[in-house]
C-alpha cells in the first residue's frame, strides 16, 4: 500500500474562492495526459468520515474527511488513507453503509466485523472489465468479486434504507442488483436498454430506480421491490441526436433530474416519477464554437439545488501576424479552451446561484455532495479532486414540510386532497416555469420564464 504523501499532493485554494482544496496525483512523466489518468467517480462514505475517488489506471484512494481528522466520531483510530488496487480501469465507486444488526447476522464473518468488532464499511468499485470489487475500508481487504457485466460497470449505488443491497449499471445494456448479505449470489437483471446505461440512481424511499441510456436516449423507471419495468419517460429531449449522460432523484423522491447534450447545448429535464410528466427544462446554448458537454448532476442533500459538471470549453481565438493579398489569405491562431468545472442551479431560477470561474484545466467528469451539505467534491480528466464551498441555506418551513411529505406520499395522492390550487402545484413542484435557458439562444423556439 502506498503512502498518501508519495501519491498525492494538497493544493492550496487558488483565484477562485469557492475552490476549497485540490488533490493532485503523482504520476511518472510517462503516464501524464495519456488514456486511463481520468478520476470517472467521486464518493462520500454515508457519515462523511471518509472520501473516494478513482485516480486513474485502476487505483483507488480512500482518505479521511476532513482531511486533517486523526479519529472518527466513533472512536476508530485507523484514519490512515488507503489505497485499492483494482488491476483494471475503476469508473463507479460506491460507499455502503454498515450493514445493521440483522444484515450483519446473515453476513460472512469477515464481511460483518471489521476492527475492534465493529461492523465494516464497504466500497464497491466497478471495472472496466465488467467485474465489481467489494472492498472493507477499514482493513484494506477485498471482500468478493461479483461477476456477471459483460461490459464497463459505470455506476454503482447503494440505497439509503441502510441495506446490504447494490445497484449497478453498465454498457452492457443492463441493470442488475446484488445481495451482499449472501455475497452476490442473489441477483436481478432488468434488461430494456437498447444500448450503454450512462447513469443510475435509487429513490430515498428505495421503491424506484431510473436509469438513462447515452445512446438510446431512454429514461427508464423500474420498480425496486418487485424488479419489474415500469415506464419510459418520452419526451425528454427537443432533438433528436442528443447524449443523455446523468440522472438523481431529488431527496424527497418527488422529482428525477435527467441530463443530455448535443453539439454546443446541454439541458437538464425535471420529471415526475408518478406521473411522468416533465416539469421543466433548463437549457444552456452555445453560440460560440466550441464543446458545451454536461457530465454530471446531482441534487444537494437539502434538495435545494442541483449541481451540474459540464466539460464545456468556450473557445478564445487570437490572430497574429495576419498577412492578406488578393490571390491568398493566411492567418496563425493561438486557441485558448476555457472551462467552468461546477455550477449550482436552484430549480425554478434563470440564473446559476454559483458556477465556477473559467480555467483551462478544470474539465470535470462527476460530482459528489457531502452527506451534510457545504461542500462538493468534483473528479476531472487528469485523475485530480477539486473540493468546492456550495451554498448554504436555512431551509424554509414550506420546503421542509414538503420535503417531509413528499417522502412517503406520493403525486396521486397528493392530487386527492382538497388542497387550494396553489399549495398542490407547490406540493407537486408544478410551480417552477416550465422553460428556462441560461444564456442566449439561437433556436427558433421560444423559450419563457
Amino acid at each position: 500500500m502506498c503512502s498518501t504523501e508519495s501519491n498525492t499532493e494538497p493544493q492550496p485554494t487558488s483565484s477562485d474562492p469557492a475552490l476549497l482544496l485540490e488533490l493532485k496525483t503523482r504520476r511518472p512523466p510517462s503516464l501524464l495526459d495519456l488514456a486511463g489518468c481520468e478520476t470517472w467517480s467521486v464518493d462520500f462514505s454515508p457519515d462523511g468520515g471518509w472520501f473516494a475517488w478513482s485516480m486513474g489506471h485502476g487505483i483507488v484512494w480512500v482518505v479521511a474527511w476532513p482531511l486533517d481528522s486523526e479519529e472518527g466520531q466513533d472512536g476508530e483510530t485507523d484514519r490512515a488513507d488507503k489505497s485499492f488496487s483494482c488491476g483494471h480501469p475503476v469508473w463507479g465507486l460506491a460507499f455502503g453503509p454498515r450493514p445493521p444488526s440483522s444484515a450483519a447476522a446473515a453476513c460472512p464473518t469477515k464481511l460483518s466485523k471489521g476492527p475492534k468488532g465493529k461492523s465494516t464499511l464497504l466500497l464497491a468499485t466497478g471495472l472496466e472489465n465488467g467485474v465489481i470489487k467489494v472492498w472493507n475500508v477499514l482493513t484494506g481487504n477485498a471482500v468478493f468479486d461479483l461477476h456477471g457485466h459483460e461490459g464497463v460497470v459505470r455506476n454503482l449505488v447503494f440505497p439509503q434504507n441502510g441495506s446490504l443491497t447494490l445497484i449497478s449499471s453498465s454498457r452492457d445494456k443492463t441493470l442488475r442488483i446484488w445481495d451482499l448479505a449472501h455475497k452476490g449470489k442473489k441477483v436481478q437483471v432488468l434488461s430494456g436498454h437498447k444500448d450503454w446505461i450512462s447513469c443510475c440512481s435509487v429513490s430515498s424511499d428505495c421503491s424506484m430506480i431510473a436509469s438513462v441510456g447515452r445512446f438510446d436516449r431512454m429514461v427508464c423507471l423500474w420498480s425496486l421491490r418487485s424488479y419489474t419495468f415500469i415506464r419510459n419517460l418520452t419526451g425528454g429531449t427537443n432533438k433528436k441526436l442528443c447524449l443523455l449522460s446523468s440522472c438523481d432523484f431529488s431527496p424527497d423522491g418527488a422529482v428525477l433530474a435527467t441530463a443530455a447534450f448535443s453539439g454546443s447545448s446541454w439541458w437538464i429535464d425535471l420529471w415526475d416519477p408518478y406521473t411522468a410528466e416533465k416539469l421543466a427544462t433548463l437549457a444552456d446554448y452555445f453560440e460560440d464554437y466550441g464543446q458545451n458537454q454536461i457530465s454530471s448532476i446531482q441534487f444537494s442533500p437539502d434538495g435545494l439545488y442541483l449541481a451540474i459538471v459540464t466539460d464545456d470549453r468556450q473557445v478564445f481565438v487570437s490572430l497574429n501576424d495576419t498577412w492578406y493579398n488578393e490571390l491568398d489569405k493566411r492567418f496563425q491562431t493561438n486557441v485558448l479552451c476555457f472551462h467552468r468545472a461546477l455550477r449550482i442551479w436552484e430549480p425554478g431560477e434563470r440564473h446559476m446561484t454559483m458556477q465556477t470561474k473559467r480555467d483551462q484545466d478544470s474539465s470535470g467528469l462527476c460530482c459528489n455532495y457531502h452527506p451534510q451539505g457545504g461542500v462538493i467534491a468534483t473528479g476531472t480528466r487528469d485523475g485530480h479532486v477539486r473540493f468546492w464551498r456550495t451554498p448554504r441555506t436555512v431551509p424554509s418551513l414550506c420546503h421542509l414540510c414538503r420535503s417531509t411529505m413528499r417522502h412517503s406520499v406520493s403525486t396521486h395522492q397528493i392530487e386527492a386532497l382538497p388542497l387550494p390550487k396553489r399549495i398542490l402545484e407547490y406540493l407537486t413542484y408544478r410551480n417552477i416555469p416550465e422553460r428556462l435557458k441560461t444564456c442566449c439562444s439561437s433556436d427558433e423556439e421560444d423559450w419563457e420564464s
